[in-house]
């Protein structure tokens, strides 16, 4: 009988199980990821120029992880490759079984010779998780302004530390991991600044506390960490601008009211050299969309609607990891073994499939704690100056956009985006698409949108921004020149 072919994006936790799953289940793997280890953001490694002697000692699970990459990079129906994106995804026609054909590039990024390769699997599974959301805010485009996942990143994955007076803020979870890696690589952390009140933080985490056994030995270890250190976590409050000559050099806090308005006479300003901020995240759908699968709205924002087997709306697609739901690691890997598994024909019905879905189902009740413990207020437009830039790329600012939704109160996104140039940029509006669709929104719907001082304090926007903000046909910067060589289709 003819093994089924399993293509996996993305080799972080969820992808990683995914492959390791779909091997065990008798099929052909190839395994896909832009980086040149697996692991994703999570159990991220140094290059292979400058590995680590002794990696199972970053982290208490690591053991675990490297015995998984193990068994999947080293068995004979795995073909791995690193360093390729996924740019397009081409869907069967009408009636045709199968997969979307994968259309990938392989080489460094930076790399003039990468070579354009097609895919046509039995099964696709889709792990390509998520990116830090941030809020826009004066000064936050000042070098030395860092998302906490970029931070986090340098650190992990070149050993790289971000400055020697760091502040950490946003929301969620998140901010322990950045800070307790940053003062592993010698950064003093001087604070850490949680947005949300006490109100809403007991709303999402003083509910059903027995749920949260497996997370408390975890966040006592980050609690041993910051005290440690001596460094401060405050809550109800943000860094609200940042300011410097050329970079930055201080940045001002300030408390917050519960729909993430300043209180007056709150603001404090502190001295640093880099700033690491993040306020959630957005699940990376293009791949998603492209492939045609259905979304729903969970969690507080918009994530691909999976069944009970990760499967999408789309045969033969499945999806597993934060592009599902952003439910913490054990619930990614849980979700990408199911995948993986059933995207390769396995048998139902096992002891281990129930165990499986245990995990998965705790860790969708934690993304819910997660969504109502660290919402982002509605009021945060409250922060922005009519200077402010909107969108990096094009240097879009606020004004801008008021401009744009006062004169053109009757047109769309789009006739905003070519007005603006807001999301045009080599970006193509994955970091700006999301915060330019919430605000013009707002603008629109508000009163004398184009006057700053007749902003409303509150415009209710449901969720997260539309996911038009990740339609892209082409979802990766593709150079005209490999655009026109001729692919060669995988054997």
């Amino acid at each position: 009988m003819t093994r089924r072919q399993v293509t996996v994006v993305g080799a972080g936790p969820a992808g990683l199980a995914a492959a390791h799953t779909a091997l065990s289940a008798g099929a052909d793997v190839t395994l896909i990821d832009a980086e040149e280890q697996p692991g994703g953001q999570y159990h991220r490694t140094l290059p292979d120029a400058c590995e680590a002697s002794r990696p199972e000692t970053s982290r208490p699970d690591r053991p675990a992880f490297e015995r998984r990459r193990r068994q999947v990079l080293d068995h004979p129906r795995c073909t791995w490759w690193p360093q390729t994106v996924v740019w397009a995804l081409e869907r069967p026609a009408a009636g045709e079984p199968g997969a979307p054909r994968v259309h990938v590039l392989r080489g460094p990024a930076d790399g003039t010779d990468r070579e354009r390769r097609v895919l046509a699997p039995d099964a696709l599974v889709l792990a390509t998780g998520a990116h830090d959301r941030v809020l826009p805010f004066p000064g936050w485009e000042l070098p030395g302004v860092y998302t906490g996942g970029a931070a986090q990143a340098l650190v992990k994955g070149e050993r790289i530390v971000v400055g020697e007076r760091v502040v950490v803020a946003g929301t969620g979870p998140f901010l322990l991991p950045v800070t307790a890696s940053l003062l592993e690589a010698g950064s003093r952390v001087l604070e850490v600044l949680e947005a949300n009140g006490p109100a809403a933080l007991a709303r999402g985490w003083s509910r059903r506390p027995w749920q949260l056994a497996g997370k408390a030995g975890e966040f006592a270890a980050y609690a041993g960490t910051l005290a440690r250190h001596r460094v401060p976590y405050r809550i109800g409050r943000a860094v609200i601008e940042a300011r410097g000559e050329g970079r930055v050099e201080e940045i001002v806090s300030a408390r917050l009211r519960p729909d993430w308005s300043v209180v007056p006479g709150s603001r404090r300003t502190t001295p640093v050299d880099a700033v690491c901020v993040t306020h959630g995240f957005s699940p990376q759908l293009e791949l998603a969309l492209a492939a045609g699968c259905a979304l729903r709205q969970v969690y507080g924002g918009e994530f691909v609607d999976v069944d009970d087997r990760q499967r999408t709306s789309r045969p033969a697609v499945f999806a597993a990891g934060e592009i599902t739901g952003v439910a913490g690691e054990p619930a990614a890997r849980a979700e990408g073994a199911l995948a993986g598994w059933f995207a390769a024909g396995g048998r139902t019905g096992t002891a281990a499939l129930a165990g499986l879905r245990r995990r998965r189902d705790r860790g969708r009740a934690f993304a819910e704690r997660l969504a109502s413990a660290h919402p982002v207020g509605t009021a945060w437009h409250g922060w922005l100056r009519p200077e402010t830039v909107i969108c990096r790329c094009e240097e879009t600012d606020y004004a801008s956009l008021c401009r744009s939704a006062a004169e053109d109160a009757g047109h769309g996104a789009r006739a905003a985006k070519l007005e603006t140039r807001a999301g045009l940029g080599p970006c193509q509006g994955r970091i700006c698409g999301p915060t330019v669709a919430e605000l013009t929104s707002r603008l629109r719907g508000a009163p004398k949108a184009g006057r700053f001082h007749d902003l409303p304090g509150e415009i209710p926007v449901e969720g997260q921004p539309p996911a038009s903000c990740h339609r892209r046909p082409i979802t990766q910067p593709v150079r005209l020149g490999e655009l026109a060589a001729p692919a060669e289709p995988d054997a």
